[in-house]
């Protein structure tokens, strides 16, 4: 536990950090910030990067989410497309998150928080990732003020993080859930048409999870609302047929009844049942929500 100890104390003295780069980020004009990279487990070693950040990547993988909080099916997501995708080396993973979101506030956990969890599961990640692949990644950690995918891709591009002739490609690591809301007009104003997605769809790859949940349906399901698109259905609302070939699924990663969810998350947090907590979160992401005694109001 001692060791364990010393880490949640050195995440809590970052707390102040991270509250301030949230500041100046949101008074700034950049769209995109890198707040921490990882290239081993030791938190001790992290830095903030400024503005350049090691040597350039040829594949960029993007694990865009609120992490509120992260979740063994985060780890499970990014591990599997970092060790399987066929993306050429070498290799970097984003975890992004975004500061304004399309459907989500901001709540429960404050977003200083929500770095500090990111800045932990990136430490688990990079240990499980060491111990199977040479070299491991570098992991960052960033915040992004966009909340569509279609503006934050076309920022990456253009952050000096990721400069490099030719640019990284990217590969963004999404759930089927996700899949509907990039594809879905209602987001698009004034058009609400597809149009303002097209750039993303033609330059950049998605990797995509089919969900179990029963709210999804089945893989069958899934894989039809993608042939609509294919087939031309969507067309009329600026759909085109080659987007099809950006995305790619992948195996779910749980049945129907195992799945991990934030949501289950937070409500083991509320009972303060750490054994459920280590079920569903890496070990430090589990610690520290305990340590800080988040989700419990």
């Amino acid at each position: 536990m001692g060791e364990t100890s010393q880490v949640l104390r050195a995440m809590r003295g970052l707390l102040p950090t991270f509250e301030h780069a949230l500041s100046s980020f949101a008074a700034s004009s950049a769209n995109v910030q890198i707040v921490r990279s990882l290239r081993s487990p030791s938190i001790a070693d992290s830095i903030a990067p400024g503005t350049s950040s090691g040597p350039a990547c040829k594949t960029l993988y993007i694990l865009d989410s609120s992490f509120n909080p992260p979740s063994r099916a985060h780890g499970q997501i990014a591990a599997t497309a970092l060790q399987e995708d066929r993306g050429a080396d070498p290799k970097r993973l984003l975890l992004l998150l975004a500061t304004q979101n399309a459907d989500k506030a901001t709540s429960p956990a404050p977003f200083s928080h929500r770095l500090a969890l990111m800045t932990l599961f990136a430490s688990d990640l990079l240990e499980k990732l060491s111990s199977t692949s040479s070299p491991a990644p570098i992991i960052d950690v960033g915040i992004t003020k966009f909340p569509f995918f279609h503006d934050k891709s076309a920022a990456l591009r253009e952050s000096p993080y990721y400069k490099s002739n030719p640019p990284p490609e990217q590969v963004h690591l999404i759930g089927f859930d996700t899949v509907t809301r990039i594809l879905n007009p209602k987001y698009y104003a004034p058009s609400y048409t597809l149009a303002p997605v097209a750039e993303f769809l033609t330059k950049e790859r998605l990797r995509v999870s089919y969900r179990p949940d029963d709210g999804w349906g089945g893989k069958e399901e899934q894989d039809a609302y993608l042939r609509d698109l294919a087939e031309g259905r969507r067309e009329h609302e600026g759909g085109k047929r080659e987007w099809a070939k950006s995305f790619e699924f992948t195996e779910p990663l749980n049945s129907k009844d195992d799945v991990v969810s934030s949501t289950k998350i937070r409500e083991a947090a509320k009972r303060g049942d750490g054994k459920a907590l280590a079920n569903l979160c890496t070990k430090s992401v589990a610690d520290w929500i305990l340590y800080e005694h988040l989700y419990t109001a």
